[in-house]
Parts: structure tokens; sequence; C-alpha cells
């Protein structure tokens, strides 16, 4: 039932807004759509345009994300289709947990937002951008398919990354570095409840959060970071991962699953959690020179926001300004037009 389902979503043809029938609001490349104007078997919306940006796009060469958990109602998929549209990457590593099987497989929820995240992947790798899925636990359903691809995405276990700087990272999503998870599932699904809990939470929280016209912030990170057992089990983690680099003689690591985004070195080697798209929202990115670093995506969201209305009042100010100094001058020619109409 779930692989059927997950089939209508690969194969569905999207929504189209009629909006977007007008062309010239779109940005277009020759080589999205096919010679002889035909789509074949793929879906029609794979070749639509997209919306031209009021800001350029970013490069990179590689970016990470992973725990989106499509499938649940703690999934930010509209904060992260933003994110999408708002980069150019060489290489894009969806690091497991991608599609929550464990819910869905407990009952359907699935959006149209849920639907966009998959299709802004699709038309990526559609686009040329090399995407490579590896597979986390809630999305272990995909493991048996390792090794093959669907839709251009290269489904794999782990992968090796070469950066631009020339260090070798292993790519995992991490679950086999979780005691719990791997030795004590029921115990792993127990949590699962809770932590399912705890986005309800968070969902209700953003909710109140927004009718205030306030923007996104995670209570459960902002918990799960000042929770000792919490803390202490992220470190432990971080310490079993690097030793795995370690033992393969690799230079670094980098993965999810824990949702808690990351830079850390440990002796030689260096540590990269890409975070969540359920908690804090954030992602890894590799720059043309091979440094690394975590996009914060809410904060630059907030931060976009401050300056935009900084610049509307800026530029309000500017208009008053204006207004006085019109109205001032009227004045004056008002008050000589007299002296002038006597002489």
């Amino acid at each position: 039932m779930l692989q059927q389902q997950l089939d209508k979503l690969l194969t569905a043809e999207g929504p189209v807004n009629p909006q977007d029938r007008d062309h010239d609001h779109f940005d277009h490349d020759a080589d999205d759509y096919p010679q002889d104007g035909s789509t074949g078997n793929l879906p029609n919306w794979l070749f639509q345009p997209d919306p031209k940006g009021f800001r350029p796009k970013r490069r990179y060469r590689s970016v990470w994300i992973s725990d989106i958990h499509l499938g649940t109602r703690g999934c930010n998929a509209e904060m992260l289709v933003s994110f999408l549209r708002s980069i150019e990457t060489d290489t894009l590593y969806l690091v497991g947990d991608i599609i929550d099987g464990w819910r869905l497989k407990k009952g359907w929820f699935w959006p149209d937002a849920h639907n966009e995240v998959l299709r802004r992947v699709l038309k990526k790798a559609h686009r040329g951008t090399r995407v490579v899925f590896v597979c986390g636990n809630h999305d272990e359903m995909l493991r048996p398919y390792a090794g093959l691809s669907f839709g251009g995405v290269e489904l794999v276990l782990e992968t090796i990354h070469t950066t631009a700087d020339g260090r070798r990272l292993l790519v995992t999503h991490g679950d086999s570095f979780d005691a719990v998870v791997l030795y004590h599932r029921w115990l792993a699904v127990l949590g699962d409840h809770a932590y399912e809990l705890m986005m309800r939470l968070n969902i209700a929280f953003n909710a109140v959060r927004r009718a205030f016209k306030l923007p996104y912030w995670s209570l459960s990170a902002y918990l799960k970071k000042r929770v000792k057992n919490a803390v202490q089990y992220i470190g432990q983690y971080e310490d079993a991962v690097a030793h795995e680099a370690a033992a393969r003689g690799l230079d670094g690591i980098v993965c999810g699953h824990i949702h808690s985004a990351e830079i850390r070195q440990y002796g030689d080697i260096t540590y990269y959690n890409d975070g969540d798209w359920v908690e804090s929202c954030t992602a890894l990115v590799e720059d043309f020179t091979g440094a690394l670093s975590i996009v914060d995506w809410p904060s630059e969201v907030r931060a976009a926001a401050l300056n935009a209305a900084a610049q509307t009042a800026v530029e309000t100010a500017d208009e008053a300004e204006v207004a006085v100094s019109a109205r001032a001058k009227t004045a004056r020619a008002k008050a000589t037009s007299p002296a002038e109409t006597a002489v």
C-alpha cells in the first residue's frame, strides 16, 4: 500500500496554478523541454518552468539535507521548498529519513507541500544536479533498492564524498551508530511516539506565534539542547561516528539522524551533521573551495524579513521627507504670491 502511494507521487501530474501559465514570469531553459514538444513517460510538471526569484540563487558545489520526514505533520515542507528554490548545486545529498515510512504505515498524511518537495528534488535531478539519496531508518523500506536509480536519483546505503580541497568524507544517515535503533528497535519506536507528541506541541506553539506575526522558532530543539540526557546522548553519538570515520582512514563524516546540526573537530576527524527539517531547518553546504558550513534557514528568513522591513521603513521615510519638502515649497510659493501681484 505504501509503495503504491509513493509510485503515484512520482508519476502524478502536479497541480497547475493558472497564474503560472503566463510564461513572462518564468525563467526558461531550452534543455528543460523535449525537442519534439512531448514529455514521453515523464510527468508534465517536470517540464513546467520555475517562477523567477527576486534574489539571485546561491551557487554551491554540494548540499546535504536530511531528516525531512515527509508524511508527518512536523515536516516544515514549505520552508524546505523555499530553501531549495534559493539554491543551485552540483550535487544534492539526501541523507536519510526523507520519507517517514514508520508514520505512513500507521496513517496516510501527505499534503501538497510534501509533493512539492519531491517535485523540487526531481526537477533538480532532471536539470543536471546529481542527487544521491542515502537511506535512513525511517525510509528503510527503500534499502533493498540500494544501487538503483529512479527519476535520476541514485539510491545508496552510504557513499564517499570528495571535497574540492581533496578531503574524503563518509556520507551516511547515522542510525547504524545509534545503539537504541540498532539493538532495541522497540525502544526506538516508543521514542518515536514521544517525539511525535513533542512535534505536535511544536506545531501548536508555532501556530500561536504565526497568529501574533512572529517568525518560526523550534520549541522542541530548544528543549532538546537543555535536557542533560539529550546533550549527553548527542555527545556519545558524535564520538562513535567520528571513530568510524577514523577507522576507515577518512577525513570526516557527514550524517543526520539526531536532528542536531553541528560541525565539530575530533582529533584529525571533522564531524558534520546537517540537522533536520522538522525542528531546526538547517542544511550543510560546500562552496567551490571545499569549505563546509551550516545554513540556518529560519535565521536567514528572519534576517531577510528584517532587512525588507528596514528597507521599507527607509523608503517610507524618504517618501515622507519628499512630501514634506513639496508641501513646504508649495507653502512658500503661496506666501510670496501676493507680494509678486502687488509689484
